[in-house]
């Protein structure tokens, strides 16, 4: 059954109000739902046992200067004027592996474009990053994969960045229009890099999807970029990271993954080559299988054929690998 038009809304409200990955807010929208917990952020009324008390207020005082009564008004302005879809747990094109993020989950997601990329099944879904500041041969493989990837019917998901992302939405594009996803770190009203406009624009147009957790008029953060990893992450069946520094963000996105219990590869580079150097701390800390071509991912993404989706776990977003596991932090 639908939420109700009351919960849908509050729903846009916390997303609006809140930072991605509240923990509080997260808590209590699963304990309370969406209404209740607005109600929460101005009522005084105790929270409920399992929110620290000190937490909780450092909550309300957080949230309750940001309510603005025509807030929900402006959003569903922008939606309009921007062709923007709104999605909540509820919605049938959901993608029900965020729910392993716990109290981490999205509240709601908006949309522009085809739903139905987050539909497929896990293993028709494969998250490609990398560096920005992506060498000749790290986008070139990155193409290379997105291509082979997105002609045997995959979905490429990637986060919209110049460098290996970029490269990997157009190859999918060029290969099989409608085949990659960009979850974006701003609202959709807001692209960022504002020089991929026109990328995201033949994402949309081809049949693909833009994704953000933000409500439109957001703008990229620095945490806002870490949040957006651990989507990347929950709704792909395997990450591939082509190419990676020591301190790459996208290490971010395998650590996440690898936390999930999803596979995780990495494509080597030259030792000398510091841009390939993430790429080899995954592989040599076990987190990352080592991948040379399309076969490889492959290989990866069929063994997630049976996963449940049922493991959780407390998402971290300053993470940094060990040799004892995957830590990030950035």
């Amino acid at each position: 059954m639908a939420e109700s038009v009351n919960e849908h809304e509050a729903r846009m409200t916390l997303a609006a109000l809140s930072e991605p990955g509240d923990i509080v807010t997260g808590t209590l929208v699963a304990r309370l739902g969406a209404t209740e917990t607005v109600e929460l952020i101005t009522s005084g009324v105790r929270l409920p046992n399992g929110v620290d008390p000190a937490e909780g207020e450092l909550w309300r005082r957080r949230m309750a200067p940001r309510i603005n009564p025509g807030q929900i008004d402006r959003i569903r302005a922008d939606m309009e004027r921007q062709e923007l879809q709104f999605l909540t747990p509820e919605d049938i094109d959901w993608p029900g592996e965020l729910q392993q993020l716990g109290a981490s989950a999205p509240i709601a997601l908006w949309l522009k474009g085809d739903p139905s990329r987050l539909s497929t099944p896990l293993p028709g879904r494969v998250t490609i990053v990398g560096a920005r500041a992506a060498t000749a041969y790290g986008s070139q493989v990155a193409t290379e994969l997105a291509s082979e990837l997105a002609a045997q019917g995959r979905v490429i998901l990637s986060g919209g960045a110049y460098g290996i992302d970029g490269a990997a939405h157009r190859a999918a594009t060029v290969a099989y229009p409608g085949s990659t996803v960009a979850v974006l770190a701003s609202g959709l009203d807001r692209l960022y890099p504002t020089g991929h406009e026109q990328l995201f624009e033949r994402i949309e147009r081809s049949g693909g999807l833009l994704v953000s957790e933000l409500p439109p008029g957001s703008a990229p953060t620095r945490w806002r970029f870490l949040q957006r990893n651990r989507i990347l992450a929950a709704i792909s069946g395997a990450t591939v990271v082509v190419e990676a520094g020591h301190r790459s963000g996208s290490l971010n996105v395998a650590g996440q993954a690898h936390s999930l219990g999803r596979p995780v590869g990495a494509v080597p580079g030259p030792v000398t080559s510091a841009a390939s150097a993430g790429c080899h701390r995954l592989i040599q800390e076990g987190i990352a299988s080592l991948v040379v071509d399309a076969q490889d991912v492959t290989d990866l993404l069929d063994s997630t054929a049976g996963f449940s989706g049922d493991r959780t776990f407390a998402y971290s977003p300053t993470r940094r690998f060990s040799r004892t596991g995957p830590d990030l932090r950035f």
